[in-house]
């Protein structure tokens, strides 16, 4: 029974301090745009698509005239 006099007040302290951060995230703007962070993980359209080793060298015995 002793043990709940201590419990409380830590569970009170923890409950304002989970409030206070949800306050901070939601004043500096981590709410703000839900979707797009969600959608800007698909859209690679920017990056081109890494080539292979093998393939950097034909285009390059290629661009020399070399065969092979």
């Amino acid at each position: 029974m002793d043990v709940i006099y201590g419990l409380i007040p830590g569970m009170i302290i923890l409950g304002l301090v989970g409030v206070g951060v949800f306050f901070w995230a939601a004043r500096s703007g981590q709410f703000e745009d839900l979707e797009g962070e969600a959608s800007r993980i698909l859209m690679d359209e920017d990056l081109s698509p890494r080539k292979s080793p093998i393939q950097e060298q034909k285009e390059k015995s290629e661009e020399n005239g070399e065969k092979g």
